[in-house]
C-alpha cells in the first residue's frame, strides 16, 4: 500500500486537507474492530452461551445507538465534524475496554457491545462528511473507496491476528485478552484522530435533525439497505457458528478474505459509481444479492453438509463485496446537497433512518430463524434487495455537463 499523500492518494484527495492522520486513525480503528469481530460471534457463541434469538436482542440493543443518532447528534449540533470524530473514539475505547473486564453475563456484555456501538456509530457518519470534504471535486466516489480500503485493511490486519493465534492456542480461548488488545489499537486511533484540527463549518442556527423532502428517496434507500445488511451482519456469521459449527480462526479467515476482497474491490467500485453512476451501481448490486441469498439459505438443502458450508461461506464474501455499493448512496446525496454541512447533516440522518428498521431485523432475525428457519430469513433479505433495486429505479440523476 502506498504511503497516504503519494501517488493515487495525492490524486484524490485535497493536498491540504488532514487525510493523513485521518486515514491513520481509520486503519487503528479498523485493526481494533477486526480482532473484536473475529472473535465476538464464537464468544458469544460459546463463553456467553446466547441462542439465535438472543443473539438477536443483543443486535437490537447494538444498533439502538443508530436508531438514536439523530437525536445525539442534534443535541451535539455545536460540535464540528472532527470532534465528533474524536468523541466517537473515546465511547468506542470505553466500551472495548468494559468488554476486557466484565463478566460473561448476557447483560453486562450487551451494555458493554452498545457503548462500543455508540461510539462507532458517532463515528459512522463523520467518516464519510470528511472523506468527502477532504476529497478533490470529483473524485468522491474514489474517496470513498480508499476510506473502505483503509478500514478493510485494518480488518484484514485483525483477522490475520486472531487466525495465527488460533492456530497455537489449540482449545485455549483467551477471549478477553483480545478485546483489551483491540481496546489498545482503538486507543492509537483515538490518539491519532486528535491530530485533525480542522473546524468544519457548521450553522448554529441548525442541528444535524435534518430532514427534507428532496432527501427522501435516500431515507427510503437507506431502510432497504439497512435491512438486507442487517440480516448478513448479525446472522450470517451466527449461521456458519450454529448451524455448521465453525470456530473462532475459521470465522476469522472467512473475515480476513472478506477484507482482502473489500480492500481490492472498493476502489474499483467507488471510480465505477464515478464512471457509471450511483444510480446504475444502486440497481444492479441486487442481481447478485438474490443469488447469494438464495444459496445461504438454501444451501444445506442442495449440497451435502461439507459442500454446504463452503458455498455459504463463498456468498458471504460475495456480500461484502457488492455491499461496498453502498457508498453510492453517499455519492447521491452530495450530487443533490446544497452544502457540505447539508450533506453531512443528510448522511447522519441516514444512518438514523436506516437504523429504524434494522433494529426490528435485529430483534425479530433470531425469532424468524428459530421458528420458520434460516430459508425464510433470508428470503426476506431477497426481497428487501429487490425492494432497494426498484426503489432506487424511480431516482432522477441530474445529466452531467457536456465536455468542451
Amino acid at each position: 500500500m502506498k504511503k497516504f499523500g503519494e501517488g493515487s492518494y495525492r490524486e484524490v484527495f485535497k493536498p491540504d486537507s488532514e487525510y493523513r492522520p485521518f486515514f491513520i486513525s481509520l486503519l487503528a480503528f479498523g485493526l481494533g474492530y477486526g480482532i473484536y469481530k473475529g472473535v465476538i460471534d464464537n464468544y458469544l457463541a460459546e463463553i456467553v452461551v446466547m441462542t439465535e434469538f438472543d443473539r438477536g436482542v443483543a443486535e437490537f440493543f447494538r444498533e439502538l445507538p443508530g436508531l438514536l443518532l439523530v437525536f445525539i447528534l442534534a443535541a451535539c449540533y455545536m460540535l464540528s465534524a472532527e470532534r465528533l470524530y474524536q468523541a466517537g473514539a473515546v465511547i468506542m475505547l470505553a466500551g472495548m475496554g468494559m468488554l476486557g473486564i466484565v463478566p460473561a453475563s448476557k447483560a453486562l456484555v450487551t451494555i458493554a457491545i452498545c457503548i462500543y456501538s455508540l461510539g462507532e456509530h458517532i463515528q459512522l457518519g463523520m467518516k464519510n462528511t470528511l472523506t468527502l470534504e477532504y476529497a478533490k471535486p470529483g473524485q468522491s466516489g474514489a474517496a470513498m473507496g480508499y476510506q473502505n480500503s483503509a478500514n478493510q485493511v485494518g480488518h484484514l490486519v485483525g483477522y490475520v491476528v486472531i487466525i495465527i493465534c488460533f492456530l497455537f492456542l489449540g482449545s485455549r480461548r483467551p477471549y478477553r485478552l483480545f478485546f483489551m488488545i483491540a481496546a489498545a489499537f482503538t486507543a492509537v486511533g483515538m490518539i491519532e484522530s486528535y491530530r485533525l484540527r480542522g473546524h468544519s463549518e457548521t450553522d448554529k442556527t441548525k442541528s444535524r435533525f435534518y430532514f427534507r423532502k428532496k432527501f427522501f428517496k435516500f431515507y427510503m434507500l437507506e431502510v432497504f439497505y439497512g435491512a438486507r445488511k442487517q440480516v448478513f451482519f448479525t446472522f450470517g456469521p451466527y449461521v456458519l457458528i450454529l448451524f455448521y459449527g465453525a470456530g473462532a480462526g475459521v470465522i476469522s479467515l472467512l473475515f480476513a478474505i472478506s477484507s482482502i476482497a473489500g480492500f481490492v474491490m472498493a476502489p474499483i467500485v467507488g471510480r465505477i459509481i464515478d464512471r457509471v453512476g450511483y444510480k446504475i451501481v444502486m440497481i444492479s448490486d441486487t442481481l447478485i444479492l438474490v443469488i447469494v441469498c438464495f444459496f445461504y439459505g438454501f444451501a444445506h438443502h442442495i449440497f451435502p453438509r461439507d459442500v454446504a458450508f463452503v458455498v455459504c461461506c463463498i456468498n458471504y464474501v460475495l456480500d461484502s463485496v457488492i455491499s461496498l455499493a453502498s457508498m453510492a448512496s453517499s455519492v447521491y446525496v452530495q450530487d443533490i446537497g446544497e452544502s457540505h454541512e447539508e450533506i453531512r447533516a443528510t448522511l447522519s440522518t441516514g444512518i438514523s433512518v436506516n437504523h429504524l428498521i434494522t433494529v426490528l431485523i435485529a430483534l425479530f432475525g433470531g425469532l424468524i430463524w428459530q421458528k420458520l428457519g434460516i430459508e425464510t430469513l433470508f428470503i426476506l433479505s431477497a426481497i428487501l434487495g429487490l425492494c432497494n433495486s426498484a426503489y432506487a429505479a424511480t431516482i432522477k440523476v441530474k445529466p452531467k455537463p457536456a465536455a468542451d
